[in-house]
């Protein structure tokens, strides 16, 4: 049997001061795009507001979510997320399941999800997190992002940084997140967790505008007020499709003892193709 909710949001483009441009108005405009693209992180963190609402901790400890996002977000959208709940599948999967579409003002779909909350935690990395994702030192000058510097087997690292719950209220507040969730119990949002994902690529090759299109994120642990965060990260794939160049990165984030507390696959599209070319 399948149940439905709506979740609706205000969406704000909180990277206006990036670095990326594709966030600026002007710049998106050169490619094809309305405005400024709302960050494919903060769609994200709209998305996790059912699961996180209807499975609470359990699914912040232990649960996995999938989002591709397939057209752009707009500063003052109101998006509604549809999550659509089933069982198990006859194949005997345990854990229950959860299907979101993010549609705009308009109706079309700009994003889509697949949830799971697994009945038990999920098995821990093959390999220890030492040489599943190498701790790399920060170079110098961060080399200009292309096949060869971001070629498959690609060592990226961002330096630990502290989760503080009482500096947490300005992320929830400007992802619109209401959920007492994560005040009543002091723990990190995913969505600011995966911005790391975002960071570990921009501070390690020098990147003009450039695009998410999807994460696929598998939590092991909760981020607790005072803990340390590291992230550390290895190029999977790269690859040229219609003009774009995209990024695949295996992404995994760390406690301070080495402890993955999400593991990531996160795409982008690090070289857009310009409209017209």
């Amino acid at each position: 049997m399948e149940t439905s909710r709506e979740y609706r949001v205000v969406a704000r483009n909180t990277a206006t001061a990036s670095s990326n441009k594709i966030h600026d108005d002007a710049v998106a405009r050169r490619y094809g795009f309305a405005g400024g693209l709302v960050p494919g992180v903060d769609v994200y963190a709209y998305m996790t507001h059912p699961p996180a609402e209807a499975w609470g901790l359990d699914w912040l400890e232990r649960g996995a979510m999938r989002a591709r996002f397939l057209s752009p977000v707009y500063e003052g959208e109101e998006v509604v997320v549809v999550a659509t709940g089933a069982a198990a599948g006859p194949d005997g999967a345990n854990g229950r399941r959860m299907s979101l579409e993010l549609r705009g003002p308009d109706g079309a779909v700009r994003a889509t999800g697949e949830v799971q909350l697994p009945d038990a935690p999920a098995d821990p990395p093959a390999t220890a997190p030492a040489s599943a994702w190498p701790s790399v030192e920060p170079g110098g000058e961060p080399p200009e992002a292309s096949p060869g510097s971001l070629a498959p087997g690609t060592a990226l690292a961002l330096a630990p940084h502290g989760f503080h719950a009482d500096a947490a209220g300005e992320y929830l507040a400007e992802i619109g997140e209401g959920l007492p969730l994560y005040a009543d119990n002091r723990v990190a949002h995913p969505g600011w967790l995966l911005r790391d994902a975002n960071r570990v690529l921009s501070a390690n090759v020098r990147l003009g505008p450039w695009i998410h299109v999807e994460s696929v994120a598998q939590h092991r642990g909760l981020v607790h007020d005072g803990d340390s965060v590291q992230a550390r990260a290895v190029v999977t794939r790269e690859w040229e499709r219609k003009g774009h160049r995209f990024v695949e990165l295996d992404v995994g984030l760390l406690d301070g003892g080495d402890r993955p507390v999400v593991h990531v696959a996160h795409t982008a599209i690090y070289r857009p193709r310009p409209q017209g070319d």
